[in-house]
């Protein structure tokens, strides 16, 4: 038994400082959002279409992307979500919302968790935006479980405000995201 374990702890050590591939599960995605209005908070949430990143531990290099339907966002109120397609994201026009990640700061642990920053592109709205992701991830026998919160300053990079004479609509969305990738 113990030599078992040490046989699979040098394999994933040797393995570690090697590329890897990992594929966000769509079944295992859960893309939330968060805005404030008056009077209320509207949640709702996204559906991821693909996603498939390569990052090498070893080098703390990391590429690919992650995309999400912009046509899938639902608040859960039909009105509401016609005038976010029609109004604020144009998912007609720009169908997918994507982040591309360039550079990792900080170390991925082949085992348990890390607190990781992931810098990349932000594609919204037909406009890529530089940003800084705060990322936690567990690892776990070579499945990694990944969850991060961000900002969008979704007025400053050029979409609608909403608000409304009545209505005031924040200038800001928050967004969680989790996943499980699977080597």
């Amino acid at each position: 038994m113990r030599s078992k374990l040490l046989l699979t702890a040098l394999a994933v050590c040797a393995a570690w400082g090697q590329e890897i591939l990992l594929n966000p599960d769509p079944a295992q995605t859960t893309v939330q959002f968060k805005l404030s209005a008056t009077l209320h908070t509207v949640h709702g949430s996204f559906k991821l279409t693909r996603g498939a990143i390569r990052f090498n531990p070893g080098t703390g290099k990391i590429s690919g992307e992650v995309v999400v339907d912009a046509a899938s966002g639902n608040s859960g109120d039909d009105k509401r979500d016609r005038n976010m397609h029609r109004d604020i994201l144009d998912s007609a026009k720009y169908p997918e919302i994507a982040f591309a990640p360039d550079r990792v700061d900080g170390t991925v642990a082949p085992q348990g968790a890390s607190q990781i920053q992931v810098h990349g592109t932000f594609r919204i709205h037909g406009v890529a935006h530089e940003i800084t992701l705060p990322v936690q991830v567990q690892m776990n026998n070579g499945q990694a479980s990944v969850k991060t919160s961000f900002t969008i300053p979704y007025v400053q990079w050029g979409m609608k405000n909403p608000s409304t004479l009545f209505l005031h609509v924040g200038d800001k969305v928050e967004i969680e995201a989790a996943t499980v990738a699977l080597p």
